[in-house]
């Protein structure tokens, strides 16, 4: 539901640029040719044979070398998600998806505490609905996927694949509201969305996403306003306390305001090369679908009214934001509130008359784990060696690792590593397997993992955004790769003049403003507000 501006009508079909596809997956960070070479060195007698150095590869392109490339290594690496046989679609794997539940949990539960219901609108709309509001079809016409044939038929009239659903919603909302006793109407629905992108980019850009997209319908515009803040406050919240993303909260500019709505309110996260993710929305639609649709009610007067309404959405998108935010050289790196698995169990052996002593000490720490409600994994597979799971689980993102081995059986204690900490620092010796010290021990690194996360992003985002007083200023931020923040009243022609020339789009004017006098750093005239500019995905 992002603001799109795209101006012509006749785009309805468009083709692709070629996307680069996504290397083959391979496992953990061992190409295919180090993995031959670990089968042969895998002895008959424990199969626990380690990898060298040479015989292991890192197949994941530096970050810094290339982030784009270092993007689609940790996708396919990690096996998040793969291309899908039509371009521009992709197939999103187990792993993947896991964490598209572990968003949709957090915010299932927050919807239903603040009044709304799940339900759900036909993926199919009649084209004649999307012309209804101007500039609605204005912004979604070029991104619009049409079906003309259905049963072997000419249609009588087009359909157009789901690219939103406020024209859909909006007519049954005519249906179902006829009194102010009907109001406030708070839906919610997890669906799937097409829009024909022109360049596409896995999770951040595709043909077709998964999101959750909500819709109310109020009898006031200040009670339609303080739902599409409240909504936006949500999502803030889930990306700090949950996804450790220090999101910066505001409004639209006009220009970038979603097509059909009065205001726009975004969630603006800074990635890991300094580019700008709308990671979230919320719009205020004012009554601009209503009048469209005629969807009105009887007041308690006895008056006719168009409602007021908000529209709010996020999407799998937000998946590829947690990626770029905090992955690594290494791999994914998930902060433990919304990782799949928590804690990865990796059994260490030599000898066969180890292994038995071995599994059953990692079978008593994973019901311990278990039981105290965190997820846990064991991988005890024996085709391959500690030190290739290491890699493997650590390209996941999985944030601990526990190791138990013959020493650690004898000693009743546990090897406790940790993904954001590499190396010996990040180890821990001689850890009590007795149930409530290692279960305290656990939550406790998981939420300091979770709370350096967050910390090193609220670092890394503020060192990185620059205060401007000039337009020359501006242009040397952006030209830098960082974000530029200053005063802002200029007109619209100004606002696409900096994005022609630099990139750069104003993200958001923030809700938290600086006190005192400001000037336009482009006109020199009086300013109310700070924007960010910022070049983004």
């Amino acid at each position: 539901m992002g603001a799109l501006r795209l101006p012509s009508l006749s785009l309805l079909r468009p083709t692709f640029s070629p996307l680069r596809r996504l290397p083959p997956l391979s496992v953990g960070r061992a190409t295919t040719h180090s993995l031959a070479k670990e089968a042969e060195a895998v002895t008959a007698g424990d199969g626990k044979a380690s990898v060298s150095p040479s015989q292991q590869e890192n197949s994941v392109t530096p970050r810094s070398v290339d982030f784009s490339a270092w993007y689609l290594d940790v996708i396919a690496n990690a096996e998040l998600a793969d291309y899908g046989p039509v371009r521009g679609t992709m197939v999103i794997r187990p792993y993947g998806y896991a964490i598209w539940e572990a968003i949709q949990d957090y915010l299932n539960v927050k919807f239903k505490e603040t009044g709304h219901s799940n339900m759900y609108f036909p993926q199919f709309i009649p084209y004649s609905f999307i012309e209804k509001e101007a500039s609605h079809v204005e912004g979604f016409s070029p991104e619009l996927a049409v079906v003309t044939i259905g049963g072997g038929k000419e249609l009588e009239e087009k359909l157009v694949v789901r690219p939103t659903s406020e024209t859909i919603v909006n007519h049954m909302f005519t249906q179902w509201i006829h009194s102010y006793r009907d109001l406030p109407l708070m839906v919610n629905q997890w669906a799937n969305v097409t829009r024909w992108e022109m360049r596409t980019k896995p999770f951040v850009r595709t043909l077709e996403f998964l999101w959750q997209e909500g819709h109310t319908a109020h009898a006031t515009f200040e009670e339609a306003e303080k739902e599409a803040l409240q909504m936006i406050n949500i999502y803030k919240d889930f990306a700090y306390e949950h996804a450790a993303i220090p999101v910066i909260t505001g409004r639209k500019s006009k220009v970038e305001t979603f097509a059909g709505a009065a205001c726009t309110y975004t969630i603006e996260a800074m990635m890991g090369d300094k580019r700008a993710l709308q990671a979230g929305t919320s719009h205020s639609l004012g009554q601009n679908f209503s009048r469209a649709f005629g969807t009105q009610f009887m007041d308690e007067n006895g008056y006719r009214q168009h409602v007021w309404q908000t529209s709010w959405a996020i999407s799998t998108r937000f998946v590829g934001g947690i990626i770029m935010t905090h992955g690594d050289d290494t791999g994914l790196m998930l902060p433990p509130r919304i990782a799949p698995i928590q804690v990865v169990i990796v059994p260490i052996w030599k000898k066969s008359d180890e292994r038995t002593s071995i599994l059953e000490a990692v079978a008593t720490v994973q019901n311990i784990l278990k039981e105290a409600g965190i997820r846990v994994k064991v991988d005890d597979s024996e085709q391959r060696t500690p030190g290739w799971k290491y890699n493997f689980w650590e390209m996941k993102g999985v944030p601990l690792r526990i190791e138990i081995g013959p020493r650690d059986v004898t000693n009743k204690s546990v090897v406790v590593s940790r993904r954001d900490v590499p190396g010996k620092p990040g180890k821990e010796f001689g850890v009590s397997m007795e149930a409530s010290t290692l279960v305290n021990h656990v939550k406790i690194r998981l939420e300091e993992i979770q709370a350096a996360l967050l910390q090193r992003a609220i670092s890394f985002r503020d060192s990185n955004i620059v205060d401007v007083n000039s337009y020359g200023e501006l242009k040397e931020a952006i030209a830098e790769g960082k974000w530029a923040r200053g005063p802002w009243s200029a007109s619209d022609a100004e606002e696409l003049k900096v994005k022609e020339e630099t990139s750069a789009t104003i993200r958001c004017f923030p809700f938290e403003q600086p006190e005192g006098e400001k000037k336009c750093f482009m006109t020199g005239k009086p300013a109310e507000e700070v924007a960010i500019f910022a070049k983004s995905y």
